[in-house]
Formats: C-alpha cells, sequence, structure tokens
C-alpha cells in the first residue's frame, strides 16, 4: 500500500505517519517543507519511502511520479491564527488544497484532509452542516457559519470546506471519497517544533518544569480567569478518527463530507493547569484553581490587545454527524490524555 502525508512531519501529520508504519503501510511518502530541520525528529523512527519538499510536490504528483497511490492525507497548512500575510495564508491553505483535490479527483485518489474548527468563530453551536451549498434547496440555507470565521487562517480553512463541497456537487457520483475532518484543540506527542502555535497543555508544561507559575488568560469576555472553554481531543484520538475514515474507503465503503474532530465536551483552561500539577507534583489530592495561584503555580495574565475579538472563547464539537457513521469509539477524557501526554514528554526530555 502506498500513501501519501502532506505536512508528514508536522505534529498531527508525524502521528499519523507514525500510525501508518506501525500499521505495516510499506511506503509512506511524506511532503513537508523542513526549512525548520528540528522537525525531522518527528518521524526519524518511520523508514518512510520516500520524502517531497512541499514546492515540488504539486508537479510530482499531477505527472504520477511514485505511480499508484492508494490514498492522500492532506495535513499541510499554515497554522497561525495571528498570520497577517493573506496571500500567504491562502496560498499555503486554500489554493494548495485545491491543487491536490483536483489530482486526486483526475487520479481517482481518496483524500482525507484537515479543516479546522476555526471555521466556527465566535459561534457556540459548532454543527458542520450550517448550509445546504445547493442553491436549488433554498429552505435549507441559512447563514454559514453563524458569525464566520474570525481570522485569515480560519477563512481559508472555511474557502477550501465550500470549495470541496461545490466539489461534491460538480462531480456528484462520479467523485471520488473526500472527508474533510474539523480538528479542535489538539494537544499531544509531536508538537514541541509548533512554538507559539503549540497547544495549551504543551505551553503549561515547559513553564511547570521550568519552575515557572503556569499562565493563563484572565478575565475576558464574559469569563473569569481561566475560564474560558475550550474541546480538547488528545491527538491519538484524532489518529483514529483519520485511521476509520481510511479504513472505510479502503473497505470500498462509500464516504465523503465534513465531519467534527473532537471530544464533544468543553472543559476550562484551569482544569488543564490542575491535571498538569497533578502530574509534576504526583499528588492524589486535586487542588484547585486558587490553590493553584495561592502556591504560585497559576497566574493569570491580562488577555492580549492583539487577540480581542479573533479568539474563540468557547467551542465544543457536535459529534451526531460523525457518530452517524458508525465511530462509537470513546474519546480519551482530559486527565488521561494529560498523563499520557507527560509521560511521552518526561521521555523525550529525559
Amino acid at each position: 500500500m502506498q500513501i501519501i502525508v502532506t505536512g508528514g512531519a508536522g505534529f498531527i501529520g508525524s502521528n499519523i505517519v507514525n500510525h501508518l508504519f506501525q500499521q505495516g503501510v510499506n511506503k509512506i511518502i511524506v511532503v513537508d517543507d523542513l526549512e525548520d530541520g528540528n522537525k525531522f525528529i518527528n518521524i526519524k523512527g518511520v523508514p518512510i519511502y520516500d520524502f517531497c519538499d512541499k514546492n515540488e510536490f504539486i508537479d510530482k504528483f499531477k505527472q504520477k511520479y511514485w505511480g499508484r497511490i492508494d490514498a492522500v492525507f492532506h495535513q499541510g497548512a499554515c497554522t497561525s491564527t495571528v498570520e497577517s500575510n493573506g496571500n500567504f495564508m491562502l496560498n499555503n491553505n486554500y489554493h494548495y488544497s485545491k491543487y491536490i483535490l483536483e489530482i486526486c479527483q483526475n487520479h481517482k485518489i481518496p483524500l482525507i484532509y484537515a479543516s479546522s474548527a476555526s471555521v466556527y468563530g465566535l459561534a457556540n453551536l459548532c454543527l458542520e452542516d450550517n448550509v445546504n451549498p445547493n442553491p436549488k434547496n433554498k429552505k435549507s440555507h441559512q447563514p454559514y457559519p453563524q458569525t464566520g470565521p474570525i481570522n485569515i487562517y480560519g477563512y481559508s480553512k472555511w474557502l477550501f470546506d465550500q470549495h470541496f463541497q461545490h466539489h461534491q456537487l460538480t462531480y456528484r457520483k462520479k467523485s471520488i471519497p473526500v472527508v474533510g475532518l474539523r480538528y479542535f484543540n489538539v494537544y499531544g506527542e509531536r508538537e514541541q517544533h509548533k512554538g507559539r502555535m503549540a497547544s495549551v497543555v504543551f505551553h503549561l508544561h515547559q513553564q511547570l518544569v521550568n519552575k515557572k507559575p503556569m499562565k493563563l488568560f484572565g478575565e475576558y469576555d464574559g469569563y473569569h480567569a481561566g475560564e474560558q472553554k475550550r474541546d480538547f481531543i488528545y491527538v491519538g484520538d484524532v489518529v483514529a478518527v483519520n485511521s476509520y475514515f481510511l479504513d472505510r474507503i479502503l473497505a470500498g465503503k462509500s464516504i465523503s463530507g465534513i465531519f467534527n474532530c473532537g471530544c464533544g465536551k468543553a472543559r476550562e483552561f484551569n482544569e488543564i493547569a490542575r491535571a498538569l500539577y497533578q502530574n509534576f507534583s504526583k499528588s492524589k489530592s486535586k487542588l484547585t484553581a486558587t490553590d493553584l495561584v495561592s502556591k504560585k503555580k497559576l497566574a493569570y495574565i491580562p488577555f492580549p490587545d492583539d487577540l480581542k475579538g479573533k479568539y474563540q472563547s468557547y467551542t465544543q464539537a457536535d459529534l451526531n454527524k460523525l457518530r452517524s457513521t458508525g465511530y462509537h469509539q470513546e474519546f480519551t477524557n482530559l486527565d488521561q490524555g494529560i498523563a499520557k501526554y507527560w509521560k511521552w514528554l518526561e521521555m523525550v526530555n529525559g
């Protein structure tokens, strides 16, 4: 079996690559930009079949450089929610994805791609089908996605979701299987290269082990300090959802669409701080956020001006559409996920 993973040296992509190898996939082609050479560590244990620079990939893929491809996981993107260069963002996340979809359609290759919960903007209802792209069905046409994306990253992901939906209408029964997964707040192994865009779990861990107080945003948007809520999903669960759709597609089951990929439960940032400190202190007693502040293990900082109006204070995935496909696996709860991730970070950091 021969599978392409774009962004294969990045966070989620490298976890997919490692999973494919463990599942016995013998030819894995990684596509990425290794300008940050430190990312190699994410895939160094996998004997990949080939590596291709992202700038050379489209031409090689179009020309069938690798011959028959069984599936493409398109995980590559600029994921910075504070990036302001619209041309750069659209070229990386929208136009590049359009090229991949077009080639997959022409060569009849199934595609599973990364979308994002950022498309929901400030909406509390994170529901995939807030619009039917078929203009003939006017009764189902509603504003989408409610408040809309609040940064150019979210807009780039929203644009490609729209393009994919119109692609489905254009090709109808001749369309290849295409699955878009709207990732919520993913945390876990192999994200150390992401800098500011790494998960809050990673950043708070680093602060703890460096003997600094964990820092969370203070009061904002009607929420008390540290009480903003997100749907945090462990990267192992994200890989499991990707793998589930690949297995269904390769088994010949017709499936396409956009699906939320979260736990379906919003959790406070304060809960992350508490879970991390419990692993750090190896204590069985659960301290409150107030306890952590009094111990000077947790501190709240003023909400940054550059994020005001551009920050999702609450997200929670509606999982009904995902579950309707037959995916019934339970998601890792926050405490379990943080415990797994803590052990991995301790192992790799010695």
